[in-house]
């Protein structure tokens, strides 16, 4: 399997707005019909408040 981006989480965050928890995030990209991969990475965020995409993607080390 590949490994799932930051382009393919924010692909599943459109929409979403900010400031987010960790489980809004998740929310959103279940309910945008995101993989298993892809809510895997969202639940191993920290559990705060996500002031943006940068902030997503800089918390999942990119």
């Amino acid at each position: 399997m590949a490994e799932v981006t930051p382009f393919d989480i924010q692909r599943q965050l459109g929409g979403m707005e900010y400031p987010a928890s960790k489980r809004d995030l998740v929310d959103q990209a279940r309910a945008s019909g995101a993989d298993e991969a892809v809510l895997s990475r969202l639940e191993s965020l920290p559990d705060r408040e996500f002031e943006g995409p940068a902030a997503v993607t800089k918390a999942l080390g990119g």
